[in-house]
């Protein structure tokens, strides 16, 4: 897991946006080697997680080794969040004429910008649909109308510098990805939608989308659809799976930090729930976090700068507390404590399990006995979870678990809890303490994963 390099800032106010500061990111992963530029894009619409949580995993779980590839896998972050194919209606119908009043409206000339670079050579545009799109009529979820499983083109050719063979790319991408099914009815066809060349009311549609303006400005641009029908990490597992055959069509190389499966990619995604404040100094761990968190330290009179651990994370304003949303779950709401904060302590001395360390602030540490932080002469302990009557400094006070009460946990299980450290009334930093003895692990390393998906259709990551 990495955390992302930009800070985004929302203002917690009462006259904030419900949705506060939502823009989507560009994330360029440059090799900084020769070698095509590839454009990926999610979350056009907001109720399609197959597709913009593979792209949030290109963003933390990937690196280019030749080439770049552009990533914004967040285009429609209020849709998003609010679980919405368009809150202001469908943004990938608004490519061709858009009135400047549109609420939508700055967005798509970025991104029309983004895409008329000089320096993207293909588009590749991640979607989830109904159903299983076959060239023939199967059955009600099996038929032409269907958009799953399919690399969409609009026409078989397009006229640009590089790759503009697109019936032939989509066609390799189809086949490599099919190599690689969990079940036969996964199956990927290319669907071509002829946007150009016909007269349907489906072409009149297409010709509104981003992959069509992306041809008609010489950039080479596909759909990947993910069907609705599968849970969400199963439909990303196949776009990666797609994506990486353009990748090696393109010529770019690149390596991944976990096997390709689809409860990998659950694994995966589920490491990116997190949240840094304060330039790094606190960080929680919100993978199996408790429905509300109280008492979160944040810097009085100022704005809430926080760093995601996913392009997809983002805080929301909601009344006098902050929701944390991932993709399109609200995984735990935070209730802030506004305080003063001082920069000038970076660490404490902290004895784990009878060995002693310098821990920084912003780590997780793991228990599996007992802990203590080190009495110092100018700051403080608090452990929250902890209690001891007359007791105001908790610093030099070995804890085991037992002497906390998990419902102060940071997670459901009782095990991550919060060690804050302060100068007089100011905040320094945050230290997690992790007990490890049967710590849960959502994604093992074998089927049981993927067999809970296919039966239930979802997995848990908080609320």
């Amino acid at each position: 897991m990495r955390l992302l390099t930009a800070l985004l800032v929302l203002l917690f106010a009462a006259t904030a946006a419900p949705c506060g500061n939502l823009d989507f990111t560009l994330h360029k992963l440059d090799s900084g080697r020769p070698g095509p530029t590839i454009l990926v894009i999610g979350g056009i619409q907001g109720d399609e997680p197959g597709g913009f949580s593979a792209a949030a995993l290109l963003v933390s779980h990937y690196k280019i080794n030749s080439g770049a590839v552009w990533v914004v896998p967040n285009l429609n972050f209020v849709s998003i969040i609010r679980c919405s194919r368009g809150v202001y209606g469908d943004m990938n119908r608004k490519f061709a004429d858009l009135d400047p009043g549109d609420p939508e409206y700055a967005a798509v000339q970025k991104i029309k910008a983004i895409i008329r670079d000089e320096k993207v050579d293909a588009v590749l545009h991640l979607h989830d649909g109904w159903g299983y799109y076959s060239p023939t009529v199967v059955n009600e979820w099996q038929n032409p109308l269907r958009w799953g499983q399919s690399v969409i083109i609009d026409q078989d050719t397009a006229e640009a510098p590089r790759y503009g063979n697109l019936l032939e790319l989509a066609g390799r991408a189809v086949a490599a990805a099919n190599e690689h099914l969990y079940e036969p009815l996964h199956a990927y066809h290319v669907k071509n939608t002829h946007t150009h060349d016909l007269n349907s009311e489906t072409a009149k549609e297409m010709a509104k989308t981003l992959t069509y303006f992306a041809i008609g400005q010489g950039k080479p641009a596909f759909g990947i659809e993910g069907s609705k029908n599968l849970p969400p990490p199963m439909r990303s597992y196949y776009h990666l799976r797609v994506i990486e055959s353009f990748f090696k069509s393109f010529g770019l190389e690149y390596e991944r930090t976990f096997e390709l499966g689809a409860p990998q990619v659950a694994e995966a995604l589920q490491q990116n729930v997190a949240v840094s404040f304060f330039g790094d100094k606190m960080f929680l761990d919100l993978r199996n976090a408790r429905e509300r968190l109280r008492y979160i330290p944040l810097k009085k009179d100022s704005a809430v700068e926080y760093r995601p651990s996913s392009p997809i994370l983002a805080l929301v304003s909601a009344d006098k507390s902050l929701k944390v949303y991932f993709g399109n779950t609200n995984v735990t709401e935070l209730d802030p404590q506004f305080v003063e904060f001082d920069a000038s302590l970076a660490a404490v001395p902290m004895d784990i399990d009878g060995a002693r360390r310098e821990v920084p602030f912003g780590r997780v540490v793991d228990v599996r006995q007992g802990f203590s932080v080190a009495k110092g002469s100018d700051y403080r302990v608090n452990v929250i979870g902890f209690s001891r009557p007359g007791l105001t400094d908790e610093a030099d006070t070995v804890i085991v678990r037992g002497d906390l009460k998990k419902e102060f946990s940071v997670d459901k299980a009782g095990l991550v809890y919060r060690v804050e450290v302060y100068r007089g009334e100011k905040f320094c930093g945050m230290i997690l303490a992790n007990f490890v003895a049967d710590a849960p692990r959502l994604a093992a390393p074998d089927d049981k994963l993927l067999r809970k998906l296919k039966k239930t259709g979802e997995i848990h990551l908080g609320r």
